[in-house]
C-alpha cells in the first residue's frame, strides 16, 4: 500500500515538475498511459504463449496428481494394516512412504522450477519486442512520457531524463 502510494506521488511530483519547468512548456508535454499487462495477456503472441504454458502446467498437474493420489493410497495402507504388521514392517514402510513424500515434495518443486523457466522463456521475447515497440510509438507520436497504468515510466524522451544529474546529487551527498 505505502510503496503503491509513494510510486504514485513520485510520478505524481514528476509530471507536475514537467509541467512547471520554465526549460519544458506544458502545451509540449504529452503523456501517455498503458496497462502492460493487458497488452501482454491480449496480444497473439501472448495469448499463445499462455496457451503453451497452460498446456504444460496441465500435463505437470496430471503428473502429480497421479503421484499425490499414490501417496494418499500408501498413507490409508499403513494406517489400515500396521496395527497387524511387526514393528520392523511399520517403519519400513513409514521410510518408504516418507521417501516417497520427498520425491513428491522434490517433484512439485522442480514443476514449479520449469514452469518459471517457461514463463521466463516465453516472456522475454515478448517484453524486449514491446520496450522497442513503445520506444518507437512514444518518438514517432511526440510522447514525452509513456507510463504504466500499473507501475513505473515505460519511455521517457531524452531531454527530461535527469538520472545523471541525481547520481552527481547523490554522490555529492553521501560523500558528506
Amino acid at each position: 500500500m505505502l510503496k503503491r502510494f509513494l510510486r504514485s506521488a513520485g510520478i505524481g511530483v514528476c509530471a507536475v515538475l514537467l509541467l512547471w519547468s520554465g526549460g519544458v512548456q506544458a502545451e509540449d508535454v504529452k503523456l501517455g498511459v498503458m496497462n502492460v499487462q493487458r497488452v501482454l495477456v491480449e496480444c497473439a503472441a501472448g495469448k499463445a504463449a499462455k496457451a503453451r504454458f497452460d498446456d504444460k502446467m496441465q500435463e505437470l498437474q496430471a503428473t502429480l496428481k497421479s503421484e499425490e493420489d499414490e501417496l494418499l493410497a500408501m498413507q490409508k495402507d499403513i494406517e489400515k494394516k500396521s496395527s497387524a504388521w511387526s514393528e520392523d514392517t511399520k517403519q519400513e514402510k513409514m521410510r518408504d512412504f516418507q521417501r516417497k513424500r520427498r520425491e513428491a515434495q522434490e517433484k512439485a518443486e522442480d514443476a514449479r522450477f520449469e514452469l518459471k523457466a517457461m514463463q521466463d522463456k516465453e516472456l522475454d521475447p515478448i517484453l524486449k519486442t514491446l520496450e522497442k515497440v513503445v520506444k518507437d510509438y512514444g518518438e514517432a507520436n511526440g510522447y514525452s512520457l509513456l507510463i504504466d497504468s500499473r507501475s513505473g515510466v515505460l519511455h521517457a524522451a531524452q531531454g527530461i531524463d535527469i538520472t545523471d544529474q541525481i547520481i552527481v546529487e547523490l554522490d555529492a551527498a553521501m560523500a558528506k
